[in-house]
């Protein structure tokens, strides 16, 4: 209790620091009632499409120097009063266990957890948000509580009945039928559907380019070239950073037509100027707007680095954060994908992913994983202040979407 107690403390002091304020929708709060399913409103619904995201003003984020000496950082108020095993836990969003998801948090102090459709299954809204809050109520440090609800074919929530009366359709659907403004309202119910239930992070928009239907990810990104698909996160980022949620661009550098890394090891051999020409404008978009993180995909892209995967790889890292001005999180994909289980263990993914750059760790196997990281840090393998720097990133993340205002 009196560890909680002065991390609270802390947490009320970096909100002073930084004069943060962010509007959070409380669990349970009302919101509009859902609208009709897109094939109702097609007709109704504009075609037109809104200027381009890149005319319209950027919105400012809370940021500040992740590399500067710990003290002179807004939250390094939290930091100096965390443990190394509180400031290693913070680095890893975890896939929430089937039993003992209380236990753990008040154990270990994670990031937070990534729900999946099993965490919704014949649940009503009310009943998540409960057990949502309950994990809340479990943390130090307020939990990022993510899931997938792109749309289409990967939608975590709205499968079900019991939340939703029909699933959120695809992007491609959603445009054919309402244009940008539908992309808009369409984001806009995701964000109300998803913070009712006390899910603050939404891991979206695909910033992927595919305009070939064969392609393993087509169906799940926006469908069309670059520059279309650079609008359609535009305006999908922005809208999200209006509603308070939580968006993550995925999956850089850019897929492509490359196969299923769940299930294998995939190398990408398109040129760098492919990715530079085409690939990254999406991405860019999305930073334009304020995307709050990047995930990084497992793919090899051998004009990077033809000996790790993307998500593993110090160059790729360092390509966004120099190339593309990217200051927010960097989140690993899973580490327990079979593209990365094929070239590492469990526990040395973990380090390899912190030794790149990345701030998040995706993990279905976090005890194994964040063991691991703790052992490198205190064998001098991986130096203190490369965790200080992810954390600082994490929980200025949580600042901006009002967590750590909320915890005091």
């Amino acid at each position: 209790m009196k560890r909680k107690t002065s991390l609270l403390c802390a947490l009320l002091l970096a909100i002073v620091s930084i004069g943060a304020f962010v509007f959070v929708f409380p669990a349970g709060q009302s919101t509009m009632p859902e609208k009709q399913p897109a094939q109702d409103t097609a007709q109704t619904q504009p075609t037109e499409q809104p200027e381009s995201v890149e005319q319209e003003t950027e919105p400012t984020t809370e940021s500040a120097d992740d590399t500067a000496p710990l003290g002179t950082h807004p939250m390094d108020g939290i930091i100096e009063k965390m443990t190394l095993e509180q400031k290693v836990a913070q680095m890893f969003w975890v896939r929430c266990p089937d039993t003992g998801a209380v236990e753990l948090i008040e154990q270990y102090s994670p990031a937070g957890y990534v729900l999946f459709a099993r965490d919704f299954e014949d649940k009503t809204r009310d009943a998540v948000a409960q057990t949502v809050q309950s994990y809340q109520d479990a943390a130090d440090i307020p939990l990022l509580i993510g899931t997938d609800e792109e749309g289409g074919t990967v939608v975590r929530a709205s499968r079900f009945k019991t939340l939703r009366s029909w699933p959120f359709e695809s992007p491609q659907e959603v445009y054919a039928q309402g244009g940008m403004e539908g992309i808009e309202a369409d984001t806009a119910e995701k964000d109300r559907f998803l913070l009712e239930m006390g899910i603050n992070v939404n891991l979206a928009p695909v910033a992927d380019v595919s305009t070939n239907a064969n392609d393993f990810m087509y169906a799940r990104t926006f469908g069309k070239n670059a520059a279309d698909t650079s609008d359609y996160v535009g305006v999908v980022v922005r809208t999200m950073k209006q509603d308070g949620m939580g968006s993550v661009l995925k999956h850089f550098p850019g897929y492509g037509s490359n196969g299923d890394t769940h299930t294998a090891l995939v190398t990408d051999t398109r040129p760098a100027s492919t990715f530079r020409d085409s690939d990254f404008l999406p991405f860019q978009a999305g930073i334009r707007q304020g995307a709050d993180a990047v995930l990084v995909s497992h793919n090899i892209i051998e004009a990077f680095d033809a000996n790790h995967p993307a998500s593993l790889s110090p160059t790729v890292h360092q390509i966004l954060r120099e190339e593309l001005g990217f200051d927010g999180v960097i989140v690993t994909d899973d580490l327990s994908m079979e593209a990365i289980t094929m070239t590492a263990g469990s526990g040395d993914a973990a380090v390899q992913a912190v030794q790149a750059s990345n701030d998040l760790l995706l993990s279905s196997d976090f005890v194994t994983q964040y063991q691991a990281v703790l052992d490198a840090v205190n064998a001098g393998t991986i130096d203190e202040d490369t965790i200080n720097s992810a954390v600082r990133r994490v929980l200025q993340w949580k600042s901006n979407l009002g967590l750590l205002e909320d915890a005091t």
